[in-house]
């Protein structure tokens, strides 16, 4: 394994929390993961201050507007010397394709590495009732990788997706996008909020690039051993 894939989800308020997190972690992980709990409350500040541990980050805020404002957002994220951020790949080809040429336009000027724009396709919390109610009468695979076959040809670097559609997703697109996986549950956890989940080891067998796991590290009892433990097991 040429890195280590884990996406450790820091989602709590308190940054100095979340700081002690990331240093106790950052020997068994490969990123942290800030999303719009942490985002809210202490802003680029907070970004800043975990980036401070020496992590890379994954900045999820999951962006999703007019394609000029998706795109000052992005070139505002370089800014912040983040190493993956999202959007959403329901914005359309050409949000999604002003983020991708933001993000590379930004980074030459700073003489920066561009951070990976990834595409989050149907949320993992979502199943096929859910889409219905918002008007996608389509199977949430089929809807996963038609988003996705819109990402590649925007121009972004990877999406996100669950680990049930992995497969198919490799099918379509072959190795051009990085799969960034949540809905990632060690063998005996809960699904919690996540409704298409697989295990650590099940998700990089299929394929997986990354796994995003929050909670069953977060919350353990001792997080440290945790992640070990779910390193160990891929």
């Amino acid at each position: 394994m040429p890195q280590n894939p884990i996406i450790c989800a820091i989602d709590v308020k308190d940054p100095v929390q979340a700081l002690n997190l990331c240093k106790e972690l950052k020997d068994s992980i490969g990123y942290i993961k800030l999303g719009l709990e942490f985002f809210t409350i202490n802003g680029p500040e907070g970004v800043r201050l975990i980036k401070s541990c020496g992590m890379p980050i994954f900045l999820d805020l999951k962006f999703h507007d007019i394609p000029n404002t998706v795109a000052e957002a992005v070139r505002s994220s370089v800014r912040l010397g983040v190493d993956m951020l999202t959007i959403h790949t329901s914005g359309g080809k050409a949000m999604m394709k002003a983020a991708a040429q933001a993000a590379t336009d930004e980074a030459a000027r700073l003489g920066v590495s561009k951070p990976l724009v990834l595409g989050v396709t149907v949320l993992t919390s979502m199943d096929v009732s859910d889409l219905k109610d918002t008007g996608v009468f389509t199977q949430v695979q089929d809807q996963v990788v038609s988003l996705a076959k819109l990402a590649a040809e925007s121009g972004l670097d990877g999406v996100v997706c669950s680990p049930l559609e992995i497969e198919s997703i490799k099918k379509e697109c072959g190795n051009s996008l990085k799969l960034i996986v949540p809905g990632i549950r060690p063998d005996g956890g809960g699904g919690d909020d996540q409704k298409r989940v697989m295990t650590p080891l099940q998700a990089i067998t299929a394929g997986a690039d990354f796994i995003v796991i929050g909670r069953p590290i977060t919350k353990a009892e001792n997080p440290l051993n945790a992640a070990n433990a779910i390193l160990s097991s891929i």
